[in-house]
Order: structure tokens, then C-alpha cells, then sequence
């Protein structure tokens, strides 16, 4: 299997609360759901629709899988939605317990998650898709099990907030595979790594 990242991106690397205003707050974050004046069905939507047709199944952290798992089964009855709550789930997480609500969702507890990884992305496969989950994703960055980045960037600074990007000061070198921008200007961008 391979291990693909999408995130929604401002151009100072913020991935936090896309969503909405209450989606994240840590840190007094208050710039909650900057990415809806970019969003376009066809580019940006497009992006999701693309590593979702590939997808095989999703990888969540705790809090990303739990905004997800309050939000996707109410919307039942369009295809993105039908196949956001069919495809199987996995969940990193050291604090939930037998709570997983959303159909077809697997634990995989925090302290065994890179090796249980590691030994998914040994796997015959289709992709495994992490959406969202700048823990998880910064940790899959800093372990080496990125096979691929979809970056979608949008035209706005933020000013801070949460980063997939590890801070431990190592090089790591990526390929820009395609690019593709919107009417809106967002760039919606592919690496993978080289090496």
C-alpha cells in the first residue's frame, strides 16, 4: 500500500481548522475555516475526489477521525459522502477506547502506530489516505512513509497554527509530479518523495 497525505495548506504551511471555526482551537487559533472562499467543486474537489478513487482506506489521528465521525454519516446519499462512510477507517489513538462509531473504523493504538504502519504499507494495495491529522501526518513525514504529499494551497497567510512539516531539521528532498491551479488560485500540487 501506499501512504498518500492530502491537506489543505495556507502559504505559511498552516493545515489547521480548514474546516470551520470550531474545528481546531489549540493554541487560540482563530482563523477557523479559511479554506471555504477557495474551494471550487472542480479543482479542489476534484483533488479529493482523485485520492479518494484510489483510496483502499483512510488514516485518521484522534481528533481529525472525530470531526469526521460527527460530520460524514449524517450525510449519507451522494457518492463522496457514500464512500467516505463505506471505505475502511483506521484510527491512531491512544485515548479511545471501544467508542468508534463510524462504520468500518479500526484502532490502531499510538504506541504501535509506525510499526503497524510500517507493516500496512508492506501490503498489497490501493492507497492508504490521510486527510487532515497534522500529528499523525508530521509523524508519518519524520518516520519516512510518505509515498506521496497532495498539497492544496491555498492564496492565504495565516500567521501560525499547526504544520505537517517535521522540525527535527533533517532534508528531505521531494519531486513536484503535477500541478494543477484553480480559477481562485489555489495550487493543488503532488510529491513524492526522491530517494
Amino acid at each position: 500500500m501506499r501512504i498518500v497525505i492530502i491537506e489543505f495548506m495556507s502559504l505559511d504551511g498552516v493545515v489547521q481548522a480548514p474546516g470551520g471555526p470550531e474545528e481546531d482551537t489549540d493554541g487560540g487559533f482563530a482563523n477557523g475555516g479559511w479554506s471555504h472562499p477557495f474551494f471550487d467543486p472542480e479543482v479542489v474537489g476534484g483533488a479529493f475526489d482523485g485520492v479518494l478513487a484510489g483510496a483502499e482506506a483512510l488514516l485518521f489521528g484522534r481528533r481529525t477521525w472525530q470531526t469526521m465521525a460527527a460530520a460524514w454519516p449524517e450525510r449519507a446519499g451522494d457518492p463522496f459522502a457514500d464512500r467516505m462512510n463505506g471505505i475502511p477507517k483506521y484510527v491512531v489513538s491512544r485515548t479511545l477506547g471501544d467508542e468508534l462509531t463510524w462504520n468500518n473504523t479500526t484502532r490502531i493504538p499510538g504506541e504501535e502506530a509506525v510499526a503497524h504502519l510500517r507493516k500496512l504499507r508492506e501490503t498489497d494495495g490501493g492507497d492508504l489516505v490521510v486527510m487532515g491529522s497534522s500529528t499523525l501526518a508530521r509523524t508519518l513525514l519524520s518516520e519516512g512513509l510518505v509515498d506521496e504529499l497532495r498539497l492544496i494551497v491555498m492564496p492565504v497567510i495565516l500567521g501560525g497554527g499547526k504544520t505537517i512539516f517535521p522540525a527535527d531539521g533533517a532534508l528531505r528532498t521531494l519531486e513536484l509530479v503535477s500541478t494543477v491551479t484553480s480559477d481562485a488560485g489555489v495550487n493543488v500540487c503532488v510529491y513524492r518523495p526522491i530517494g
